[in-house]
C-alpha cells in the first residue's frame, strides 16, 4: 500500500500521480473563506469544526493571503468563526476546547499579520465586530478564567496562557494593541496569582504566567490606570509573592547554571590548552564566545515587583538551598512541552516547596544572591545590544533595593551572611579568583563587590557612561544608609577607592574621545562627592579608625590623579566653553581632597628628609597621618548625603518602551515556532466521554 504523506493541509499518495486531497478541516476552513454561511448547507457544520484536528499553518496562511477587499467579504464568516470558537470554550469535551483554543491563536495571529499597517480598531472589527465586541470579550475572559482556575487539564492551562501570550504581543508595541482594553476591564489577574500561589501549577505554568503578567503591567503604564499596576501594588499574600520569587529565582539560576557549564565546557577544550601552552593574550577574546541569551522578560518581572510592590522586598532575603546543589526527587512529567518565551525557561521547579531539606553542608541561597550572580554575567559584556539592555535593567533594579530602607537592614545584617561567587571577567593582570576562599560576609559586600568589578572592567573605547552613572548612584545610595544607620561595615573599602581612582584616571586620559560623546564632569563629580563622602561621614561608618587612616593613605599615595584632575577642570571652568559650569562644580568639589593633599604632603616630605629615607612605607605615612589631624581643616560640603529618588516615569520611559518592545517579538516568535503542538494534547484526550 502507497505510503501516504501530509503537506500544508493536504493528502497525497507518495507514488500517485493523481490530484492531492485535502484533509476534512482544510475543506471546512476552505468554506468558511468563502461568503457563504457554511452552516447553511450543513446545520451541525460548527460542531464537526471544533473535533477536527487545527491546521495552523493552512489557517493563518490563507488569512495572511488574502487582500483586504476579500477579508471584508468574509468578515462575518469570521465573527461567526470567532465567536463559536468562545462558546466552544465552555464545552464538556476537552478536545473541542483545544481545538478552539488553537483556532483562536491562528485567527488572531492571522488577522493581525493581515493588518499590520491598520489600527487596533480594524483588527476588532475584523474579529468580532465591533457592536459585539465587549460582549465577545468579556465571555472569552470570563472562560479563561475559568479554565485557568479549575482543577482540570494542566494542558488547557497550558494554551490558555499561551493564548494570553499571542493576544497580548501580537503587536511588538503592545500599549497599540486596542484587544487589551478589554483584558484590563474583564482581568485575569486573580487567576494569575493561583497559578503563582499553588507549586503544582506554579511548576507547570509560573514561567508563562510571571512573564504575561509582566507584559500587561506594561501595558499603557504611563497613559491610564492600569489594573494590573495597582493590583500587583498590594499584594501582601505570602505564598503569591513567595511564589512569584521562586519563579523569577529557577529562571535565573538555570540562565546561570547554562553561562557555567558553557564556560567549563570552553575552559576544558581545545582553545584551553592552546592558551596554557602560549600564555594568556587572548584569554579575554576567547571568553567573549562564552554566550547564552539573557533573560530580559524574567527580568522586567523582578523589576515590576521590587518597584511595585514593597512586600516583595522580603521576598528576596527568603533562604532556599542554593538550586542546583541540591537532589530533588523526579518530578512529574509536564503534560505540555515546557518552551521558550524570550529564552529557556526552568527545566524544573526545584525549589517550588517550602518543605526543603536545610542540609548543612548545602549552601543557602536567596533570591537576591541569585540575581546578583546574574547581574556578574550579563554586566561583563555591554557590546551586545540584549546584554547592554539586560545591565541596564539589573542596576536599575538594584538602585531600587539601594533606596528601600528594608532592603538595606537585609543586605547590612551581620547574622544574615552568604558565600557569594560572582562571575568576573578575565583579566590578563589578575588571576582567577578560588570560589572555595571566598568569605561569608553581609549581602551587601557581594553587592559592592558587583560595582566594583563592573567599575575596573568596563573602562574601554564604546565607554558605557550611563550603566557607570548608575553604579556609583548605587554605591552613593549604600553608603547614605550606612552613615544614616551608623553601620560599620567590615569591607576592603580600599578596593573601591582605587577602583574609583582608576575611573578618573581614565576619564582624563581620554579626555577628547569621551567629551565628543559624553558630559564626563557629571560622573567625575559623582566620584569626587564618593570621597568626600568618605572624608566627612567616614568616621561614622568606616569599621575601624584605621580604614579612615587608610582613606587618607590613599589619597595622599594618590596624589598626582587628583591634582592632574584640578589641572584639567580649572582649564574647562576659566574658559567660556559648554563645560565651563560643569567642570567648576568639580574644581569646588575637590576643595577638601586637595587640602588634605597640600596639608600632609609638605608633613610627609619633612619627615622623610628629618629621617633620611628616601621611600616611606604604607606604616611611615600613616604614622605621619594619625600625628598631623589636629591642624588639618576642612570644609563642611552640603548634601553629600542627599539623592534624588529612582523615578521611572520621568527618565525611564523611553528605555522601558523599546525593552518591552523587544520582549514582545521575543515571545511572539516562540510561541509561533514552537508552543502550539497538539500531540501531547490529543494523547491526554484521547478519549471523548
Amino acid at each position: 500500500m502507497a505510503q501516504t504523506e501530509k503537506k500544508g493541509g493536504l493528502l497525497r499518495k507518495s507514488s500517485a500521480s493523481k490530484k492531492p486531497l485535502k484533509e476534512k478541516v482544510v475543506l471546512m476552513y476552505d468554506e468558511i473563506f468563502t461568503s457563504e454561511d457554511p452552516s447553511k448547507c450543513n446545520p451541525r457544520f460548527w460542531e464537526e469544526l471544533f473535533l477536527m484536528k487545527v491546521n495552523l499553518e493552512y489557517l493563518e496562511g490563507k488569512l495572511e493571503s488574502l487582500d483586504g477587499e476579500e477579508l471584508m467579504k468574509i468578515k462575518d464568516n469570521i465573527n461567526c468563526l470567532f465567536q463559536r470558537c468562545i462558546r466552544a470554550l465552555g464545552e464538556e469535551h476537552p478536545i473541542r476546547v483545544v481545538n478552539a483554543l488553537q483556532t483562536l491563536c491562528a485567527l488572531i495571529r492571522g488577522v493581525h499579520q493581515k493588518n499590520k499597517s491598520t489600527s487596533g480598531f480594524d483588527i476588532i472589527n475584523m474579529l468580532m465586530g465591533f457592536d459585539k465586541a465587549e460582549l465577545c470579550m468579556k465571555n472569552l475572559m470570563e472562560s479563561l478564567d475559568t479554565l485557568l482556575c479549575a482543577e482540570g487539564s494542566e494542558s488547557l492551562k497550558s494554551l490558555c496562557l499561551k493564548l494570553l501570550l499571542c493576544l497580548v504581543t501580537v503587536t511588538d508595541n503592545i500599549s497599540q494593541n486596542t484587544i487589551l482594553e478589554y483584558v484590563m476591564i474583564n482581568s485575569i489577574f486573580e487567576a494569575i496569582l493561583q497559578i503563582l500561589s499553588n507549586p503544582l501549577s506554579r511548576r507547570e505554568h509560573g514561567y508563562e504566567a510571571v512573564v504575561l503578567l509582566a507584559l500587561l503591567v506594561n501595558y499603557r503604564k504611563y497613559e491610564s490606570v492600569n489594573p494590573y499596576i495597582v493590583k500587583l501594588s498590594i499584594i501582601d499574600d505570602e505564598a503569591t509573592l513567595n511564589g512569584m520569587g521562586l519563579v523569577v529565582a529557577q529562571a535565573l539560576s538555570e540562565y546561570n547554571r547554562q553561562y557555567k557549564d558553557k564556560e567549563e565546557e570552553h575552559q576544558s577544550g581545545f582553545f584551553s590548552a592552546l592558551t596554557n601552552m602560549v600564555g594568556s593574550m587572548f584569554i579575554a577574546d576567547a571568553d567573549e564566545k562564552i554566550s547564552v541569551q539573557t533573560n530580559e522578560a524574567i527580568l522586567l518581572a523582578l523589576y515590576e515587583a521590587v518597584h511595585l510592590n514593597r512586600n516583595f522586598i522580603t521576598v528576596l532575603a527568603q533562604s532556599h538551598p542554593e538550586i542546583g546543589l541540591v537532589t530533588m526527587p523526579a518530578s512529574p512529567v509536564p503534560t505540555t512541552p515546557v518552551t521558550p518565551l524570550g529564552t529557556t525557561p526552568p527545566s524544573s521547579d526545584v525549589i517550588s516547596t517550602v518543605e526543603l531539606p536545610l542540609d548543612a553542608d548545602v549552601q543557602t541561597s536567596n533570591l537576591l544572591i541569585t540575581f546578583l550572580k546574574y547581574s556578574s554575567i550579563v554586566m561583563q559584556d555591554t557590546k551586545d545590544e540584549h546584554r547592554l539592555h539586560s545591565g541596564k535593567l539589573c542596576l536599575i533594579i538594584l538602585t531600587c533595593i539601594a533606596e528601600d530602607q528594608y532592603a538595606n537592614a537585609f543586605l547590612h545584617d551581620d547574622n544574615m551572611n552568604f558565600r557569594v561567587n560572582l562571575h568576573r571577567m578575565p583579566m590578563r593582570h589578575r588571576k582567577k579568583a578560588a570560589d572555595k576562599n571566598l568569605p561569608c560576609r553581609p549581602l551587601v559586600c557581594a553587592v559592592l563587590d558587583l560595582m566594583v568589578e563592573f567599575i575596573i572592567t568596563h573602562m574601554m573605547k564604546e565607554f558605557p557612561m550611563d550603566l557607570y552613572v548608575r553604579c556609583i548612584q548605587i554605591v552613593h545610595k549604600l553608603l547614605c544608609y550606612q552613615k544614616k544607620c551608623r553601620v560599620r561595615l567590615h569591607y576592603t573599602w580600599r578596593e573601591l577607592w582605587s577602583a574609583l581612582i582608576n575611573l578618573l584616571k581614565f576619564l582624563m586620559s581620554n579626555e577628547t574621545t569621551l567629551l565628543a560623546k559624553h558630559n564626563i564632569f557629571t560622573l567625575a563629580l559623582m566620584v569626587v562627592n564618593l570621597f568626600n563622602m568618605f572624608i566627612t561621614y567616614g568616621d561614622t561608618f568606616l569599621p575601624t579608625p584605621s580604614s579612615y587612616d587608610e582613606l587618607y593613605y590613599e589619597i595622599i599615595r594618590m596624589h598626582q590623579s587628583f591634582d592632574n584632575l584640578y589641572s584639567m577642570v580649572l582649564r574647562l571652568s576659566t574658559n567660556a566653553g559648554q563645560w565651563k559650569e560643569p567642570a567648576s562644580k568639580v574644581t569646588h568639589a575637590l576643595v577638601n581632597i586637595r587640602a588634605i593633599i597640600n596639608h600632609f604632603n609638605p608633613k610627609i616630605e619633612s619627615y622623610a628628609a628629618v629621617n633620611h629615607i628616601s621611600q616611606l612605607s604604607e606604616e611611615q605615612v600613616l604614622e605621619v597621618v594619625r600625628s598631623n589631624y589636629d591642624t588639618l581643616t576642612l570644609k563642611l560640603q552640603d548634601g553629600l548625603d542627599q539623592y534624588e529618588r529612582y523615578s521611572e516615569q520621568h527618565k525611564e520611559a523611553a528605555f522601558f518602551k523599546e525593552l518591552v518592545r523587544s520582549i514582545s517579538i521575543n515571545v511572539r516568535r516562540n510561541l509561533a515556532f514552537n508552543t502550539l503542538s497538539q500531540e501531547v494534547l490529543l494523547k491526554e484526550f484521547s478519549t471523548i466521554s
